[in-house]
């Protein structure tokens, strides 16, 4: 059984070597403990200090990519060196590295394939009384969205078996966190989470430079993926709004015409048919964007094959 660490890394010098310290060098259940570091685009001494420290992989970018690019990078890379199980932590050391113990059991006893590091949200100090609702309200809407039970849907402290690792695929390039737990859940995959404990902050986060550059990005993520992957529910939805408003204004101008009064109502009809129309046109993008979907799990399907053929799953 081998297991990679990978770290995604863009200008880590100054922590990265605190970060690695901190891993375990051995875990009941497994043979192997290797790491790979993903440099995306860093200019700073990040490689360096990894090589020195004696990492066993390095995936460079030459050009900065984004946390989505450099995850599904990583990933990729640990499966062609012979991963059994992927975790994914920081450079930052904001996890700790003993719970990677803690993140690998459920995998090893066969219990789950996706395994989310659920940090002490409430107790983080680093973390303002804003921060920690929206932190919240993101996992809730993830939640919704996603069919599952995960309390920290932000966490990127994650383990993957490998066949979960070969299904993943990762569209957007902001993040992974969110649109990987909607993926699992909505393809049933077995995921969980595990409490687990957090470092005093060492940097700011250098995924997002407002708040409300964050909520608004985390809520387009949660937004389209919820449209991959339940496209007729979403359009449903989108489109009882017009369909239900025209509907009760056409009841209205019925009840007018009953009365005698329809003529003086006529522009309300007018606006109450658009509405309908409106509704329905939704209806019918959700059922031509259901069977895309359909069409996309086989699309999956077949990448999942392909890749298991490449990089030979077959023989794990």
């Amino acid at each position: 059984m081998k297991l990679i660490i990978q770290i995604p890394c863009l200008n880590e010098a100054e922590t990265l070597t605190i970060a690695l310290d901190a891993l375990p060098k051995k875990i009941e259940g497994v043979d192997e403990i290797e790491i790979l570091i993903i440099d995306d685009g860093s200019s700073d001494d990040t490689v360096k200090v990894a090589k020195e420290w004696g990492v066993n992989y390095i995936v460079s970018f030459p050009k900065n990519k984004g946390l989505a690019k450099g995850f599904m990078a990583g990933i990729d890379a640990c499966i062609r060196n012979g991963a059994d199980i992927i975790v994914n932590t920081d450079a930052d050391n904001q996890y700790c590295g003993d719970d990677i113990e803690k993140l690998v059991r459920p995998i090893l006893d066969n219990e789950a394939e996706i395994v989310i590091g659920e940090r002490p949200i409430d107790d983080i100090a680093d973390f303002s009384p804003l921060k920690k609702k929206l932190q919240h309200f993101g996992s809730f809407v993830v939640r919704k969205a996603s069919a599952t039970d995960i309390p920290d849907a932000p966490s990127g402290f994650r383990a993957f078996s490998r066949d979960a690792a070969l299904h993943i695929n990762v569209v957007n390039s902001y993040t992974y966190t969110l649109e990987t737990i909607v993926q699992a859940g909505r393809n049933r995959m077995a995921i969980t989470s595990v409490p687990v404990r957090t470092n005093p902050e060492l940097r700011k986060s250098r995924l997002f430079h407002s708040m409300g550059g964050y909520i608004k990005k985390s809520m387009l993520t949660i937004i389209r993926a919820f449209m991959m992957y339940k496209p007729l529910v979403f359009f449903l939805i989108c489109g009882s709004i017009p369909f239900l408003i025209g509907a009760v204004m056409i009841i209205r101008f019925l009840v007018f015409f009953a009365q005698g009064n329809g003529m003086g109502h006529i522009q309300s009809l007018v606006v109450a048919s658009m509405l309908v129309m409106m509704g329905f046109m939704t209806f019918i993008l959700g059922l031509q964007a259901d069977i895309i979907a359909a069409n996309r799990k086989l699309l999956e399907d077949v990448q999942f094959r392909i890749r298991r053929m490449e990089i030979g799953g077959d023989d794990k």
